[in-house]
């Protein structure tokens, strides 16, 4: 693939793991890299819930894309948004250009999805950007303010009312993280108000926390675990409704209406909209049903990698998970496969799963052992800090984990932008609040 007089032009969308992985794996190909992305950072998404529950700045994880790949000779960067791609010209269309390739590697990730309810997405936001992250940030505090100024006994359960949506290891971890903030981070910073009677509902419409790559005792586990720190779990439950004032839910015992100003949304996600621009079928969830080697199908030139991509690997037989250690092996194959023009077919090797519950408890799996406990929290814990991007950020982040640990402390419980400032309106309808 790379043997013409020319040097191939290989354009990435997304500086993703999918992406960087791709383009780390280029460094040495005869080939010229363009990655492009709608931001200038690779953003470490694992660890997100932690910046939107006050526990990691985001300069912890995240990085400028033109830093993380500056010694790599080959490769420029570009920061566009993606709006279309031409596979019969061969050209990538920009928000404001286009940009043509030889070899396209689309790794643009997915986005929130409400299910249809689009209209939600002011009153519960997902959590997929650091923008996202610090908008649950600054609602989560400003919520614990509201509550403490109130003397309204009912608004205050209202402020101290959290809506988790989506059993999934964000849903988990964020619940999780809440709870530990309510019961151990802030009670001592309020005079008024006893944070630790905060109500913590974790909503779920499937039989069980967890995805399905999680053995069934483990997803048992996380919800006693979270049940015996005071999170509520319901599961078979559905959100029906969501209003500025309250949330819906509709489970076995019928219809419940939950007083709260606080609903995050962490049910599902959607692959980027680029993919339906390439003119090739798209699975029911939007995915590309990919060939083998991950290339699209009558589009050698064209490969698919992390959420985009409909994988199906052939030894198991299994479809390959929306997790970042498998967009980082698929960007790492599409870039050999690039670099060698061997089209080999792609291999999953699952390395486990693990998710966090709260302080010293973890569920997880690692070569066929079930973990559960602080050995599954410690492998939990380093394993993100050994994917951290940079040195840097593995030394802060793992200081700042061994400093909450010890002192109960979390260190960015900061209100930085005013509630009328920012992309979605306050709940209550409130003025601004403290800046600090």
């Amino acid at each position: 693939m790379v043997s013409s007089a020319a040097t191939p032009h290989v354009v990435i969308v997304g500086g993703g793991f999918g992406g960087l992985a791709c383009a780390r794996t280029l460094r040495r190909a005869p080939v010229r890299v363009t990655l492009v992305d709608r931001l200038n950072h690779h953003l470490f998404q694992p660890l997100l819930y932690q910046v939107a529950t006050a526990g990691l700045s985001p300069a912890q994880i995240a990085a400028p894309i033109r830093q993380v790949l500056s010694r790599q000779r080959n490769v420029s960067v570009v920061m566009a948004e993606v709006t279309a791609v031409d596979a019969e010209r061969r050209v990538v269309h920009l928000a404001d250009g286009q940009l043509a390739y030889d070899i396209l590697v689309l790794a643009a990730g997915a986005e929130t999805s409400w299910f249809g309810n689009d209209e939600w997405a002011c009153l519960a936001p997902g959590l997929k950007t650091i923008e996202d992250a610090l908008e649950i940030r600054e609602r989560l505090m400003e919520s614990f303010e509201r509550a403490e100024r109130s003397l309204d006994p009912e608004s205050r359960i209202s402020n101290l009312t959290f809506v988790i949506v989506g059993g999934g290891p964000t849903g988990v971890e964020i619940a999780g993280a809440i709870r530990e903030i309510a019961l151990h981070q802030v009670p001592r910073d309020y005079r008024n108000v006893d944070t630790t009677s905060a109500r913590i509902i974790l909503v779920e419409a499937q039989d069980r926390l967890l995805p399905a790559g999680f053995d069934e005792t483990l997803c048992v586990r996380a919800a006693r675990d979270l049940r015996k720190t005071g999170v509520e779990v319901r599961l078979e439950t559905r959100v029906v409704a969501i209003d500025a004032a309250s949330v819906e839910l509709q489970g076995h015992a019928g219809t419940e209406r939950i007083a709260t100003r606080n609903v995050i949304w962490a049910a599902g996600i959607r692959p980027s909209p680029i993919a339906a621009t390439l003119g090739c079928p798209l699975d029911r969830s939007g995915q590309v049903p990919v060939e083998a080697d991950l290339s699209v199908r009558g589009r050698p030139e064209i490969f698919i990698v992390g959420d985009m991509a409909r994988v199906k690997d052939p030894e198991s037989g299994n479809l390959v998970p929306g997790i970042a250690p498998a967009a980082m092996q698929m960007g790492r194959h599409a870039g050999r496969v690039i670099a060698t023009g061997q089209r080999e077919p792609f291999h999953y090797r699952d390395k486990g799963m693990l998710a966090t519950i709260g302080r010293a408890r973890a569920v997880g799996t690692l070569g066929g052992l079930r973990l559960t406990g602080l050995v599954a929290w410690l492998l939990w814990s380093g394993v993100h800090i050994f994917y951290l991007i940079s040195f840097r950020q593995r030394i802060l982040v793992m200081l700042d984990w061994i400093w909450s640990y010890l002192f109960f402390s979390g260190g960015a419980r900061l209100i930085t932008t005013p509630a009328p400032g920012r992309r979605h309106p306050p709940r209550d309808g409130s003025g601004p609040s403290s800046s600090e």
